[in-house]
């Protein structure tokens, strides 16, 4: 196992293979880097480096009861990034993890960022507001805590159905891509999950996705129950200054597991620039 310590203490897993220009995957909630094999597999064999962690509380990293929000998450993945000597790097992020790219570029600078991909994301933000009218309503993730806290076991096996779009009438629903979420989700921290639904949830990454000047390829599902395309994709998309949004409809949430060959080829032609 590969770790590195950042500052607190906290130790953080994560892979590192092959060599060429870095990609920096970072996987939603509450996973683990495991759930990039696809996009990890596809992108090594074309020559590229690639890089995944488990975020802290999440997967094999130290489960803490602290820093599981969004500067703290950026602050670790600033610190790996510092610490592997990674320049000229693509960082791509699916749900939560889209969050965690932005706000890991806008506090800590493009110095070492070419590109970014928010796939299926949470920017620029979810929950109902004042705000943000339109957004999903809080008792939803209400449900979520409750459900995390109290009976996460059960929980985190019925939750794969709406992420992967499997109760959708003629889904080909594959038992062992379910079976290997919930895998993921148990090796976290209960405390951890607990913590990031709010991070996710209620984070508003709207002013720093003005910001962004880096090209940034939006990717989201039509069909997505978890993540809502209206409210975060195409909001997306037209926030960032140098932006391409790419649809598809009737994939879901998971679709970097799902629709691995058609989500990975559309990466690959605009990091590679074809």
């Amino acid at each position: 196992m590969a770790t590195f310590k950042v500052q607190d203490g906290t130790e953080i897993y994560y892979k590192d293979w092959g060599t060429g220009q870095p990609i920096v995957f970072h996987h939603g909630w509450p996973l683990s880097s495991d759930d990039w094999d696809a996009q990890l597999m596809y992108f090594l064999e074309k020559g590229y480096r690639v890089i995944a962690h488990d975020r802290r509380g999440h997967g094999r990293s130290t489960q803490t009861a602290t820093g599981n929000e969004m500067d703290t998450y950026a602050s670790d993945i600033a610190q790996l990034v510092e610490a592997l000597d990674l320049k000229d790097a693509i960082h791509i992020g699916h749900s939560t993890g889209g969050g965690e790219v932005v706000r890991y570029i806008t506090n800590h600078g493009t110095s070492r960022v070419s590109k970014a991909v928010l796939i299926s994301a949470v920017t620029p933000t979810m929950a109902k507001s004042a705000t943000n009218p339109d957004g999903v309503p809080m008792e939803v993730f209400d449900e979520i805590r409750l459900n995390t806290a109290t009976r996460r076991q059960q929980y985190f096996q019925d939750f794969t159905l709406a992420f992967y779009g499997y109760n959708r009438d003629g889904a080909n629903v594959q038992q062992g891509v379910m079976d290997n979420w919930w895998r993921q989700g148990m090796m976290g921290g209960i405390k951890a999950h607990y913590d990031c639904i709010k991070a996710f949830s209620e984070t508003d990454f709207t002013e720093e996705l003005k910001k962004l000047e880096i090209p940034v390829l939006v990717l989201h599902g039509e069909d997505d129950q978890i993540v809502p395309i209206d409210i975060t994709g195409r909001r997306a998309a037209k926030l960032v200054q140098n932006g391409t949004l790419i649809t598809y409809p009737g994939f879901p949430h998971g679709m970097p597991t799902t629709e691995a060959e058609t989500i990975n080829k559309d990466i690959l032609a605009f990091i590679s620039g074809k």
